[in-house]
């Protein structure tokens, strides 16, 4: 398990570079705490997936909806790249989605969990872990809808 996996969560469930360090941080700190408390029931890198995508649900919680407005670093003179235009919007795409199905994607996608270590993860079903999975690329298939097309 790297450093970077944990951020890549972190950063995709808090839509935020700053928060993710943040939550990243909390993950880093409340594992160190809690490493006595890790049973072996489940995977250490599961563990460490949960660990630091409840601090990052956390940390999302914490941020006023008014501070999410402009939250992007300063564009520089030189004009964007199509990718970098592409990536801010599937970023927005999947801030849009309720968090239950925005972490289920994400442990997926950027975590590369099972459907199990996911169900294991967040302490569902994992025909729960199937049905968020559809409706989130359903709802990000509806946002990015023009991304095709274009």
């Amino acid at each position: 398990m790297q450093r970077n996996q944990l951020w890549a969560v972190c950063y995709r469930i808090t839509g935020n570079r700053l928060d993710a360090e943040d939550a990243l941080q909390e993950a880093m700190i409340a594992a160190w705490r809690g490493i006595g408390t890790f049973r072996g029931d489940a995977k250490f890198s599961t563990w460490l997936y949960r660990i630091a995508s409840n601090a990052a649900i956390a940390q999302s919680k914490k941020r006023m909806p008014a501070d999410n407005i402009d939250d992007h670093e300063t564009p520089s003179l030189i004009d964007i790249a199509a990718d970098v235009t592409t990536s801010d919007r599937i970023q927005t795409a999947l801030a849009e989605l309720p968090d239950a199905y925005r972490v289920t994607f994400v442990l997926r996608v950027y975590g590369d969990l099972s459907y199990q270590e996911i169900a294991e993860h967040l302490s569902i079903p994992v025909q729960t872990v199937r049905s968020r999975l559809s409706r989130a690329k359903s709802a990000l298939q509806a946002a990015l809808a023009d991304l095709r097309c274009g």
